[in-house]
């Protein structure tokens, strides 16, 4: 360790507390919070007033999570706030130093949530304080450049996803804004999802739900699962051979088109994988089976997700004043999409797979500059705490 450096427990040097009682003019008779909001709203009882700058941690839900309040404010009862002293350790390095340890892991219990005494026995690398200040002078400096490129890497994967929808308007030569029921340009039609569909359904939930899903066996594709353009493995669930043969009316084809029907992720759409086969959807999926004459399942995948065709999707499933969105079965079979010839269809698939491709291999380069940028952003922390900084 560097001459001059201590290790110390986090308890030694910082509190996390829940907060402060409120000042008597903002308690009411039983102590708690009495102001009322804009509206008349009583506002929540279990806030206290901390005194800033300080740094709020996520105790529950977010937990771990750290983020810089320099001003005084109101914390919920679901973070720490910490108070630190000032003779030992400076706010900045002390930001840097949690965020070194990897605090979310720390979250136990069913309801995951950081206990502050294990907190406080971690122990950090503690420099003399004027150190510490050349030290956040030093990473501060590094880091708003790191930001800065990050930024500049985010922005262009917004503009990769701009640049993918305009792509699939053109390919589809502007007949998504065709009001349906009109005339589409030479040898395109307007027809229904059920005109053109043997199949357009969804599953269901076993009995027990979660607790029934097994470790291996036939899958179960949930909305979790269907994305964009994209189908994720990641908590794919499994069912065994009774419960797989009462979904036997929903099982998945080869070609089939997975449409998310309910929820946040309604009209999210993917192209079933073919490795999965045999599977089964639930309740929040549905199948959209092409008959192969005339209509190709990859067009129908990429007219889908087309932010026109998107919009339209949301809009119906939205009809009713529902609070909730979801897309019927007779919704999806009267849903009319703007379809040319079978090979035309394939011809616009080909030019568009072509497209996608190359956007995928420039998504995957600005993923892995991000990768490399917050590779970077930890080697100078460990830099720091190896004292090789100053």
């Amino acid at each position: 360790m560097k001459a001059g450096w201590q290790v110390k427990e986090l308890g030694e040097v910082v509190r996390l507390e829940y907060g402060k009682p409120l000042p008597d003019d903002q308690r009411n008779a039983k102590g708690r919070f009495s102001v009322y909001g804009a509206n008349g709203e009583k506002s929540r009882s279990d806030l206290f007033l901390a005194k800033g700058p300080s740094l709020i941690i996520g105790r529950k839900g977010s937990a771990g999570e750290i983020n810089l309040a320099n001003e005084d404010f109101w914390p919920l009862d679901v973070t720490y706030f910490t108070q630190h002293d000032t003779k030992q350790i400076e706010l900045g390095f002390l930001h840097f130093a949690l965020s070194m340890l990897d605090l979310p892991s720390m979250a136990r219990g069913v309801k995951p949530g950081i206990n502050r005494n294990d907190v406080y026995e971690l122990t950090i690398s503690l420099p003399p304080l004027a150190e510490q200040k050349q030290i956040v002078a030093v990473l501060d400096a590094a880091f708003a450049g790191l930001s800065r490129a990050r930024a500049h890497v985010l922005a262009n994967l917004e503009n990769l996803s701009h640049l993918r929808q305009s792509t699939l308007s053109r390919a589809f030569s502007g007949q998504l804004s065709t009001p349906h029921g009109t005339a589409p340009k030479t040898g395109w039609q307007i027809k229904a999802l059920g005109e053109v569909c043997t199949k357009i359904g969804s599953g269901a939930t076993p009995r027990g739900g979660n607790e029934s899903y097994k470790n291996q066996g036939i899958a179960l594709i949930r909305s979790l699962n269907v994305h964009d353009l994209e189908f994720r493995l990641k908590d794919l669930a499994f069912l065994d051979d009774d419960q797989a043969a009462a979904l036997d009316n929903v099982s998945v084809n080869a070609g089939d088109v997975l449409l998310n029907i309910t929820g946040a992720s309604v009209a999210r759409c993917c192209i079933a994988p073919a490795e999965l086969l045999p599977a089964r959807v639930n309740q929040h999926v549905s199948i959209l089976r092409p008959k192969p004459e005339q209509l190709n399942t990859d067009f129908l995948a990429y007219l889908l997700v087309a932010k026109e065709m998107k919009d339209r999707l949301l809009g119906i499933g939205e009809e009713g004043g529902s609070t909730r969105q979801a897309l019927t079965k007779a919704q999806l079979q009267d849903f009319k999409i703007p379809l040319p010839p079978i090979t035309e269809q394939r011809e616009i698939v080909t030019t568009l797979d072509a497209a996608f491709d190359a956007f995928a291999t420039t998504e995957t380069q600005y993923r892995a500059k991000l990768a490399d940028l917050d590779a970077l952003r930890a080697a100078l922390l460990q830099k720091a705490f190896e004292g090789e900084l100053t």
